[in-house]
């Protein structure tokens, strides 16, 4: 079919022939005056098929309506950008496309529209992709999501719990940072003539340190059903520790205490642990420090005498706990630290027991600025 070319088209063919883009250049009866080259590949047809025919060629029914749509709003604005497709194969194949349009007049008047194809297959192909990839990635995530709520409840079923055991009452708190935590503890009289008391504190947080908590609480109720003295649990941990997990930087802190059924005496012993704090009736706060070095990273960690006996009299109060209780900064970046935790369990000292529990976490809530990085867990003992 011989086509009329305008002559700015003539002198324009030569650089639309050099575009990576497929362009069409229709008259005011939207009759194909210019197709170039690239536009030949994006629609499978000769350029002979295209020239003097109107976009209704090869779109067709319903397909059509949504471009010319489309086109006269980018006409009326002067120019516009959609996505739409181009048919391929008899309308069988559909190449994603990014259409612009814009309507141009030339000196004697005439209106013509310069249509431009962007052919995004390979964009389209890689947003599929990711899509699918988002989708496992999602199922995926649900399925940790329900796993960790498992773990969370398997391992609040091994915190401690507070009790009333002969001239002794006690209180617990444990909140992970995260969905499962680091920190683990018990409270359990497995023997009648004895309570005995723990808190330890993992390095690390999340998944892997949970798992490993686990595996040494299950070690050390293990050791203390056999009936096993404190000082020989911290040296059974710290080989089962350093021979079963072997992991090089790992560590754990732990403080311990056991207390006979009358409650008037306490054995204690802590291994790189915050010091306990013993509260006495007469409002002093006493520190029970570490002997021994944390666990799990040396063979020597253990003191040669690492448990100290004290003295307990009705009214006294101890407290365990993990540095998620100190390690936590006000606006100023101020640490509370063990000292500001020991004043804050002295002042709570003259609350029934349950009372002061929570007004410690308030206090410690209250003055941290931002929320919990590290698992917080406390256990306090009232001797009646």
């Amino acid at each position: 079919m011989k086509i009329e070319k305008p002559g700015w088209l003539e002198q324009m063919e030569g650089i639309l022939e050099t575009l990576n883009e497929g362009v069409l250049i229709t008259d005011d009866c939207q009759k194909i005056l210019f197709a170039n080259e690239c536009m030949e590949e994006l629609t499978g047809l000769q350029r002979s098929e295209l020239l003097g025919r109107t976009p209704a060629c090869f779109y067709k029914g319903a397909d059509l309506l949504p471009l010319e749509e489309q086109r006269a709003r980018g006409m009326a604005a002067g120019r516009n950008r959609f996505e739409y497709f181009i048919p391929r194969d008899g309308g069988t194949v559909q190449l994603p496309v990014i259409i612009s349009a814009r309507e141009i007049e030339d000196p004697d008047g005439r209106v013509f529209a310069v249509l431009t194809f962007t052919d995004i297959s390979e964009q389209k192909q890689a947003e599929e992709l990711l899509r699918h990839a988002n989708q496992k990635l999602e199922k995926r995530a649900s399925e940790v999501q329900l796993e960790l709520a498992l773990a969370s409840r398997v391992q609040q079923s091994m915190t401690p719990q507070g009790l009333r055991w002969g001239a002794v009452n006690v209180e617990t708190y444990y909140m992970p940072a995260r969905t499962i935590g680091g920190d683990f503890g018990v409270v359990t009289a497995l023997h009648h003539g004895h309570l005995d008391l723990l808190v330890g504190d993992v390095s690390g947080h999340g998944i892997g340190s949970a798992l490993v908590a686990n595996r040494i609480y299950t070690e050390t109720m293990t050791l203390l059903s056999r009936g096993s003295g404190l000082p020989n649990l911290l040296k059974r941990l710290n080989t089962f520790v350093l021979e079963e997990i072997r992991t090089s930087g790992f560590f754990f802190t732990l403080a311990a205490a056991r207390l006979e059924a009358d409650g008037r005496q306490l054995l204690f012993a802590g291994s790189g642990h915050p010091p306990a704090f013993l509260l006495t009736r007469e409002g002093e706060c006493r520190h029970l420090e570490s002997r021994s070095a944390v666990l799990g990273a040396i063979e020597d960690a253990v003191d040669a005498d690492p448990a100290e006996k004290v003295e307990l009299r009705p009214g006294d109060r101890l407290a365990l706990y993990t540095d998620g209780l100190t390690e936590v900064f006000d606006a100023n970046e101020q640490m509370l630290g063990i000292d500001g935790l020991s004043e804050i369990v002295r002042q709570s000292a003259g609350l029934p027991l349950l009372e002061m529990k929570n007004s410690i976490i308030e206090q410690v809530t209250a003055y941290s600025e931002e929320p919990a990085e590290d698992d917080r867990s406390l256990v306090l003992v009232e001797i009646h």
